[in-house]
């Protein structure tokens, strides 16, 4: 197996491009598919200050690393969200990548910041515990992106987490979703400009990556991620991929290309048409209501009785 660029020995495949690379070929690779990503969606003008919400996973921590590849001044964003000992885990990994750098790495801890936690949070709201993470997160990382006066706020959702999404969404016909989900969130009253730089890599690019420059990370899945439907999707699709290499970007950018304009709203709320967002009442943040959704959330969280996290299984 040789690399398509020096004809030396390859490391890996990426058989959506048809092509074999070797390390420097392939860190290259990653480098110009973000560099194209951010150009090619005007997700970010040079020297604009990005702050990168990390997780501890692989997807976030190749992100702020090909970030300061790029040039671009970054800061991170842990968002401590109380789920055992996996996140205690993948704390330590942000905390080190930071550390080895000397980088600076917000933390907010949502028991301390906001009394409740994921685990908490679920069971008081009786919802998934992935909706409310997203909400949670969402949340904190708004917050957090306006007071420091970053001009964006990038997160790693990689071309895998895209396209199962897309997925999930088309089989529902969710179109408020289908309206917002673009590289790109512009920056409005109350919400700052989102990013997705790693929407031309794949979820095995972005391991590859930090395999290869050094980067220690979160190998396991959340434990509390179990059953998710989005998890559902994106074995679909892979198993689609086998046979069909490039489907998934196929999908998913022919969507933005083809389709993503018939289900865009003139509303600049992107809540969905005719819904008019004001200042929720606690927090500051834009909601249709009188109260955000997170705050109702953490009222109602903060005031029941903590429940223990899943122990999550470690791979054999």
């Amino acid at each position: 197996m040789k690399c398509r660029v020096c004809k030396g020995p390859a490391v890996i495949d990426v058989r959506r491009h048809n092509a074999n690379f070797c390390a420097e070929h392939f860190l290259r690779l990653c480098r110009d598919q973000v560099a194209k990503a951010i150009s090619q969606f005007a997700m970010l003008a040079p020297g604009e200050r990005v702050l990168v919400a990390v997780s501890g996973g692989k997807d976030s921590l190749a992100l702020w690393d090909l970030l300061l590849e790029l040039g671009y001044p970054t800061d991170g964003l842990y968002v401590g969200l109380g789920i055992g000992d996996y996140s205690d885990s993948s704390a330590t990994y942000a905390r080190a990548f930071a550390a080895e750098r000397d980088l600076e790495l917000i933390e907010v801890d949502l028991r301390e910041t906001h009394g409740y936690d994921i685990p908490t949070g679920a069971k008081a709201a009786k919802r998934a515990p992935c909706s409310v993470c997203g909400i949670s997160k969402r949340h904190v990382f708004d917050r957090a992106a306006l007071d420091g006066g970053y001009d964006a706020l990038a997160t790693g959702h990689n071309l895998d987490d895209e396209a199962a999404v897309l997925f999930g969404n088309v089989l529902r016909w969710e179109t408020d979703y289908l309206a917002r989900q673009q590289p790109v969130l512009p920056a409005r009253d109350g919400f700052p400009r989102k990013i997705k730089p790693l929407v031309r890599l794949g979820e095995r690019e972005s391991a590859a990556y930090c395999i290869l420059r050094g980067i220690d990370y979160e190998v396991e899945e959340c434990p509390m991620a179990v059953g998710n439907k989005h998890l559902g999707y994106k074995e679909a699709l892979n198993a689609i991929e086998t046979t069909s290499p490039g489907s998934k970007q196929q999908f998913y950018f022919g969507y933005l290309e083809r389709a993503a304009s018939r289900f865009t709203t003139d509303e600049e709320d992107g809540v969905g048409d005719g819904v008019a967002l004001s200042a929720c009442q606690r927090c500051g943040a834009p909601t249709p209501g009188e109260v955000c959704g997170f705050c109702r959330l953490a009222e109602r969280a903060s005031q029941a009785q903590p429940v223990a996290a899943p122990v999550r299984k470690m791979a054999s």
